[in-house]
């Protein structure tokens, strides 16, 4: 299966898993890496720049395959010296960056004068336009289903996929609600290059985190994801547990929300201790509504196989067969 995204990114499958935060580790994104996707550490899991180099270093130790670095520039609690893990990516050597965020032109010339290709994450047509404006190399296309952050305007890949491809002359990523062959195939005959899947790579044998969270996930509906932040206008979508409950209850009280009252139940360390050692409750994790199309914990060998199985079958025999 070849398409501008595989070609561009050098990799077998337009298959790309997305910057997660303390789950873009070494052995996942080596994992997608040497399946033939493209396997992405997040910069920020890091605690340093200099502790990125090395993540990027073991990375490099497990696949010699491509492999990317997410650089996520949001609003934290604690602030972030973004300049310097832009240049600790640099001084790494990797030639592919996933930015989300805000705006990532101030990054781009570091970006460009190493070689390094840009997909920067977008969450509408209006800021996808903007990407290829400002030089990035690809986009990913979020919509309304994805995990983390999907913007402000609720608008489903549905609508964003064919909108996309009817205004982007570079390529795109598919990115929200894509677990499996199906989404696969609807992405490209919607005019995606390939998928971006963030939620669906927690759910396997070498993603970081606690089985407990894993099999969570794999007994959830699409109804177990919870919108919080909506009334902060930073809206994220999280699996839905007691905490993310707890949130909402807040940001439903008359007024407007104060983030000091619900700071406390969203620190992004109760979100890694969850993770470690499995108390469901801890804290929150970003989830998409494709939990409720996962039903196994896979390798991430054994996944990107049968996805891409599947959709050639959908290609090549079902949608073939209703024209023929």
């Amino acid at each position: 299966m070849r398409t501008r995204v595989t070609e561009l990114l050098g990799i077998e499958h337009p298959v790309v898993q997305g910057g997660m935060q303390w789950v873009g580790l070494a052995e996942l994104a080596s994992a997608v890496s040497n399946a033939g996707g493209l396997g992405i550490i997040t910069g920020l899991t890091q605690p340093t720049p200099e502790a990125l180099l090395k993540e990027v270093a073991r990375c490099r130790d497990m696949t010699d395959k491509p492999f990317a670095v997410n650089l996520t520039i949001l609003p934290t609690i604690k602030p972030v010296p973004y300049e310097e893990y832009a240049q600790a990516i640099v001084d790494s050597g990797v030639k592919i960056v996933e930015t989300a965020g805000r705006n990532p032109e101030p990054f781009l010339p570091l970006f460009k004068a190493a070689g390094i290709k840009v997909i920067h994450k977008c969450t509408s047509i209006r800021h996808s336009l903007k990407a290829e404006k400002i030089g990035c190399d690809m986009v990913s296309v979020d919509g309304f289903e994805c995990a983390g952050h999907p913007g402000e305007d609720d608008v489903t890949n549905m609508i964003l996929l064919p909108l996309a491809a009817r205004r982007l002359k570079i390529p795109f990523l598919a990115s929200g609600g894509f677990g499996d062959g199906r989404g696969l195939a609807a992405a490209l005959a919607m005019g995606a290059d390939g998928i971006n899947m963030g939620t669906r790579f927690m759910v396997t044998q070498e993603a970081p985190i606690h089985h407990n969270v894993k099999q969570r996930m794999v007994e959830a509906s699409e109804l177990d994801t919870a919108l919080i932040y909506r009334s902060l206008r930073n809206t994220a979508r999280v699996f839905k547990n007691s905490v993310a409950e707890q949130v909402m209850a807040i940001e439903a009280r008359a007024g407007e929300t104060n983030f000091e009252d619900i700071k406390h139940l969203v620190a992004g360390v109760k979100g890694r201790e969850l993770f470690n050692d499995g108390d469901l409750d801890k804290g929150i994790w970003s989830a998409g509504m494709v939990v409720g199309l996962i039903d196994d914990i896979p390798t991430c060998a054994e996944l990107i196989s049968r996805i891409v199985r599947e959709a050639e079958h959908i290609i090549s025999d079902r949608l073939e067969r209703m024209i023929a």
